[in-house]
């Protein structure tokens, strides 16, 4: 069977290839002293940091996909009666992968705060206190979290009356698009900063 003809075999299929690749690259762990092989140890933060990555290009990707491609091709997808297509098809879907994958950023993200914590306390307490040394992360932290807010609580219940996935009227669908768009305009806004908040706590800011 070949795995690439499905989406979940070809992110499985991704996974063991990154994992041997790895292997593969920084080399298998010494032999133990005592001539035992030694266990593949795993870091918790650099493990947690890459699903982490992972889940958030996939939430990141799609929010700029809907903000840069789907929203405004539709008024041409409108007037050539593709429309209905789009919104019956493509964006539930779409939709279902883009509101997990902020879930599972925001879990990832604060498994990885806990991970990379070496002193007493919660790294994630740290983080949203912006206590000194996370200060950087911490600010991307807030962020990622006003945009899940955003997802769960402006764009996906608005985007079910658009959809017809739940009863509105003409009227409320109107408002409901114009909510939406102006909370999903908001977390591409905020995903710049954000972005610039994870890459500064390893690499420093840029200017």
């Amino acid at each position: 069977m070949n795995p690439l003809k499905s989406v979940w075999g070809t992110i499985i299929s991704g996974i063991v290839l990154a994992v041997i690749i790895m292997l593969a690259v920084r080399g298998m762990q010494p032999a133990a002293p005592d001539g035992a092989a030694a266990a593949l140890a795993i870091n918790p933060w650099a493990f947690w940091v890459w699903i982490h990555v992972l889940v958030g290009i996939t939430w990141i990707g799609l929010l700029y996909y809907f903000n840069f491609v789907q929203i405004p091709a539709m008024p041409a997808a409108k007037a050539d009666g593709t429309a209905p297509g789009i919104t019956k098809h493509i964006a539930p879907r779409a939709l279902l992968w883009f509101r997990w994958a902020a879930v599972a950023t925001w879990f990832t993200g604060a498994l990885a705060l806990e991970a990379m914590h070496t002193a007493d306390g919660s790294g994630f307490v740290a983080a949203f206190t912006l206590s000194e040394g996370y200060k950087a992360i911490g600010m991307g932290a807030w962020l990622g979290t006003i945009m899940l807010f955003n997802v769960w609580v402006l764009i996906w219940p608005n985007q079910k009356k658009i959809l017809g996935m739940v009863e509105a009227t003409d009227e409320a669908k109107v408002k409901a698009a114009m909510v939406a768009l102006m909370a999903s305009r908001t977390n591409t806004l905020l995903s710049i900063p954000m972005i610039l908040g994870m890459i500064a706590q390893g690499h420093g800011y840029p200017f």
